[in-house]
């Protein structure tokens, strides 16, 4: 791409790539603590969080470990490790703190739109199993962030609670749950154009239908970037002071065209999601949680079947997934060529030493890959007994590009979480990674902040920062007052006030959190739901 080409020159404090939740929530915090930078945001599409951040291409939880059972393994004396749990629901409670703030102070306009309560539950069938979640709960429940968790092994309560799966169930076979009044769903596409239109309306430039096509570093340490109107074909260049890549799947890409060390060695392996839905009213009404089981033999803790309440644009849903999809795509609107093209010399290593070492993975996939409509109608029934094929359709969700890390001895490692790419010298920053993904958002970008922008963060932002997350730098489970006082007004600020008010309040004051069918010898009553 030749200069002659350029239409025009412009220049910005802080560019942001992408217009999904990362770049969003990242523009949003920058705004609130410099008011006066200039921020401008390219995306390659015609509208903000069409990609990985629309609500379909994920599966809107909550991510705070209150039911995902990839977070509390058991280990090999029986004891069930909560660690990972609780850094999981710290990172979501700083999340949940901004966006109450942001509501107070008129950055989001409408909680509702992006926030719901919704229990989460974790279920599971078998003897063996049912004692894990047993001493999973008991493991959790002295931690003030999962205080509110329940064990149930009733059936009589497990169908009050959850009648489609209950309906044509065979309660022969052992079923528990474990469950918590405090989860939620969110629909981050709506929650990204609020924090992406507060932005706007207060300065920032958004170039939409823009691609980015190239960047490189100047001599004064700003970069400038290529940027191409995918309507016109006119490019421009933008001289930015910091960038920031949130582009989902082509972050990767961008970081590799950045040519920054931090980037080399680095790869990314891509896997699509499939999930059946249905909105049909008979059947979303009866089920109103977020159902999460364990994965299937050798699949990725990322693949754990779930049965979900979903409200997007008002209406309830039900997806029940995922099922792996494969495609060489980076992003779901993106390029045949895109996993191909990602393949350098420096990361050649750890793309090979993945293919070699991830067998169970690539078997995973085959299979998903095989799967019939019949096939993925019998793994919900799994779940809800009395489903119809009738009633569900498959939705394709979004790209995961997963991340390949270099490791030393073994070329490259898989790993299923989120990693923060900065450059020593702070100028250019991306987020490679899927879950836990757009539920740390906050924390995330509050790393990025930290990183790039290190003496104003650790002075002049401070006091601003402790406005919009009271709990900035303290762990709450060690500060239990601190975390009632934020949680009880981040549920009232955001509007998560529902019928298990009552219930949530005993449990939070330290009621047993028992159901039990089996434990006949000091029996406890049904908490009310």
């Amino acid at each position: 791409m030749s200069d002659s080409n350029v239409t025009s020159t412009s220049t910005t404090d802080v560019l942001l790539v992408g217009a999904g939740i990362m770049s969003a929530t990242l523009g949003a915090l920058l705004r609130l603590v410099e008011p006066n930078w200039s921020i401008t945001l390219v995306e390659r599409l015609d509208g903000a969080a069409a990609e990985s951040s629309d609500p379909w291409n994920n599966a809107g939880t909550g991510h705070s470990a209150l039911c995902e059972l990839n977070y509390t393994p058991e280990m090999p004396d029986g004891s069930i490790d909560i660690t990972k749990a609780v850094h999981v629901n710290e990172q979501f409670q700083v999340s949940r703190q901004f966006w109450a703030h942001a509501i107070e102070k008129g950055v989001l306009t409408d909680a509702r739109s992006f926030l719901n309560a919704v229990p989460h539950v974790s279920f599971v069938q078998g003897a063996d199993r049912i004692d894990y979640l047993r001493k999973r709960r008991d493991a959790l429940a002295s931690n003030p962030l999962f205080a509110t968790t329940e064990f149930i092994d009733d059936a009589d309560e497990f169908a009050r609670r959850l009648p489609f799966m209950a309906a044509k169930r065979d309660f022969s076979v052992p079923v528990a749950l474990n469950w918590t009044t405090d989860g939620t769903d969110i629909d981050f596409g709506s929650l990204s154009k609020q924090l992406i239109g507060y932005g706007v309306r207060n300065g920032t430039s958004a170039l939409f239908g823009h691609e980015v096509r190239d960047l490189s570093k100047e001599s004064n340490g700003t970069w400038t970037v290529k940027v191409r109107n995918r309507r016109t074909g006119a490019t421009r260049k933008i001289n930015a002071k910091f960038v920031f890549v949130g582009a989902g799947g082509d972050a990767l890409p961008l970081l590799q065209k950045s040519g920054i060390a931090e980037a080399k060695g680095f790869g990314g392996f891509p896997v699509g999601g499939q999930f059946l839905r249905t909105a049909n009213p008979a059947v979303t009404a009866g089920h109103k949680a977020k159902v999460y089981g364990f994965p299937p033999l050798g699949a990725p803790p990322m693949s754990a079947p779930h049965l979900d309440t979903r409200i997007i644009n008002g209406k309830s849903w039900l997806l029940f997934g995922p099922f792996a999809g494969w495609s060489p795509k980076f992003l779901k609107q993106g390029h045949f060529t895109d996993l191909p093209l990602s393949v350098k010399p420096n990361n050649l290593a750890s793309m090979l030493g993945v293919g070699l070492t991830q067998m169970s993975l690539v078997k995973y996939l085959l299979g998903q890959l095989a799967l019939s409509e019949e096939a993925r109608v019998d793994a919900l029934r799994d779940f809800a007994p009395s489903a119809v094929n009738s009633d569900w359709d498959l939705s394709v969700a979004g790209q995961r590009v997963q991340v390949i890390k270099p490791a030393k001895g073994k070329g490259g490692t898989l790993e299923f979480g989120t990693t923060v790419l900065t450059a020593a010298d702070g100028s250019i920053a991306g987020l490679l990674g899927a879950s836990p993904g757009a539920s740390t958002a906050v924390p995330a970008m509050l790393e990025v902040m930290q990183k790039c922008f290190a003496d104003s963060y650790n002075a002049s932002w401070q006091g601003r920062l402790k406005e919009m997350i009271p709990s900035l730098g303290v762990e709450l489970s060690h500060e239990p007052e601190l975390f009632a006082e934020v949680w009880s007004w981040g549920t009232k600020v955001l509007g998560l006030q529902s019928d298990t008010d009552a219930a949530a309040a005993a449990l939070h004051a330290g009621a047993d959190r028992s159901v039990s069918g089996t434990d006949t010898d000091d029996p406890e009553p049904a908490g009310v739901v």
